[in-house]
C-alpha cells in the first residue's frame, strides 16, 4: 500500500522571496464565516509554500506576482534544524509539486477573447 502526506492551497499570493536554492512564497487563504449578524468577517490565514524545482521555480518568477490567485500542492516534510543559539527548530516544509495562477489564466482568457 502506497502512503503520502500531501497538501492543497488556493489563495492569495503575499510575498515572494529566494531563500538558497529555494522559492518561498507566502499564501494566504480565507476562511471566512458569518457572524452572529450575518456579516461576513473575514479570517485568513497564511502558509509558506517552497518551491524546490527549478523549472517551477523559474516560471513562477515571471508568471506569478503580490495579489496573484494561485494554486499549489504537493508533499509535506517534517524538518528538524539547529539554530544560532544551538537550539533544536522543529517545523514542516509545504513542497511544491505543481503550481498554478488562476490569475494569469484568467488575464490570458480575455486577451484570447478580446482578439478573435
Amino acid at each position: 500500500m502506497r502512503t503520502f502526506a500531501e497538501f492543497q492551497i488556493v489563495g492569495r499570493v503575499g510575498k515572494i522571496k529566494e531563500v538558497g536554492r529555494a522559492l518561498k512564497v507566502s499564501l494566504a487563504a480565507e476562511y471566512g464565516r458569518k457572524d452572529n449578524n450575518g456579516d461576513f468577517q473575514s479570517n485568513p490565514f497564511w502558509n509558506e509554500v517552497t518551491i524546490f524545482n527549478e523549472n517551477i521555480m523559474n516560471w513562477a518568477r515571471t508568471n506569478v506576482a503580490p495579489g496573484d490567485l494561485v494554486r499549489a500542492t504537493g508533499t509535506m516534510r517534517e524538518a528538524t534544524w539547529e539554530d544560532k543559539d544551538g537550539s533544536t527548530r522543529y517545523g514542516t516544509t509545504l513542497a511544491v509539486e505543481t503550481f498554478d495562477n488562476y490569475t494569469l489564466a484568467v488575464k490570458r482568457q480575455i486577451e484570447r477573447q478580446a482578439t478573435a
